[in-house]
């Protein structure tokens, strides 16, 4: 079974953890912490000293407004980096900006329980967080060296040189579990709470019906344009073509190639309706459900009952989303069942 984090590994698999790739990867996450943090904190304090000391300018404000969101870089590089110690992403809480822009961005953010809940875990981690990096490291893997590099003439140093001995196995064991531990401080801390995925699903939802109404409309004004356009003009050839063969001399050459030229034209509407049903069917867009379930019902092989008792209209994604399930499931049941006769049924 593979391991999702260092500190399940360790858990479940105590004696295997030294051969596998999770020492080395908690070494490089703690590691990594240790230099972000002091960079970072250096950074940080340094802009924070500059915009009090400029505040009466523009110059203050706009630092102190970049260490405010300063949170959002350092977590989002804090989530890349979990990646080390585990292999499940954090999600990003962060919705998308309400408005395009700079303004309208830092309007969004500003409003986000998530950007002042990053800043919090950016205050934590750097003033505690990468210290405790720097310790186990130190603990782990300093001290025993130092300890085993006693003077090996001094006679009190062979204690100390066995104490070293024995730590040093454990380093791997002891860097692992504070990196296991770490990471899971990290998760608590930067997971969306569930208000933030509850309005993130709203979202998606509101944008799934906007796709879904932007896809209807476009299937509506493909059916107009067959309906008023082409199949329009082919009504036209048909009866002109129909007049010249009028004209024509019975029996002749001519007259056969027009009767065969208004078979292809009429073969062509049919062809053309059909295809302008399955777009988006007139009946549904005119009558309803009721009714284009109906000429479903008529123009299926299957004798098919239909049974609609809707009292008023639904909403047109879901009627057509319904029209659309319900011609599928009677295509399929003519293909692929051995049923004499189908029905459907739909109430509200």
């Amino acid at each position: 079974m593979r391991h999702r984090t260092a500190w399940q590994a360790l858990a479940q698999t105590p004696l295997k953890v030294l051969g596998s790739s999770w020492p080395w990867r908690a070494f490089a996450y703690l590691l990594s912490g240790v230099v972000f943090g002091a960079i970072t904190t250096t950074v940080l304090v340094m802009m924070l000293v500059a915009g009090v000391v400029s505040l009466i300018v523009a110059v203050g404000a706009v630092l102190l407004l970049g260490v405010a969101l300063s949170g959002i870089v350092v977590t989002r590089f804090e989530r890349w980096r979990l990646r080390l110690v585990d292999l499940d992403p954090v999600p990003d809480p962060h919705q998308a900006p309400e408005r395009a822009g700079l303004r309208g961005w830092l309007y969004t953010r500003l409003r986000e329980p998530a950007t002042w809940r990053e800043l919090g875990f950016t205050a934590v981690s750097l003033t505690a967080l990468w210290w405790m990096d720097f310790l186990v490291l130190g603990f782990a893997l300093v001290v025993p060296v130092l300890v085993m590099v006693s003077p090996a003439d001094d006679p009190g140093a062979w204690p100390l040189l066995i104490v070293g001995l024995c730590l040093l196995p454990a380093a791997p064991y002891t860097i692992t579990a504070w990196a296991g531990a770490r990471a899971a401080i990290t998760r608590l801390m930067l997971a969306p709470r569930d208000s933030e995925l509850g309005r993130r699903l709203t979202d998606v939802r509101a944008s799934r019906a906007r796709l879904v109404d932007a896809f209807d409309a476009e299937r509506r004004r493909i059916e107009r344009d067959l309906h008023d356009g082409a199949q329009q003009r082919l009504v036209s050839l048909n009866v002109m073509l129909g007049l010249a063969r009028l004209d024509a001399e019975p029996g002749s050459p001519l007259a056969g190639q027009l009767v065969d030229a208004q078979e292809q034209v009429t073969l062509a509407v049919d062809e053309l309706r059909e295809l302008s049903r399955g777009v988006h069917p007139k009946a549904l867009t005119d009558h309803g459900l009721a009714a284009a379930v109906e000429n479903l019902a008529t123009r299926s092989a299957l004798p098919v009952t239909a049974d609609i008792r809707l009292p008023r209209r639904v909403p047109v994604s879901v009627e057509t989303t319904a029209y659309f399930v319900i011609a599928e499931a009677l295509a399929n049941t003519t293909k692929h069942s051995h049923a004499t006769q189908a029905r459907v049924h739909a109430s509200s």
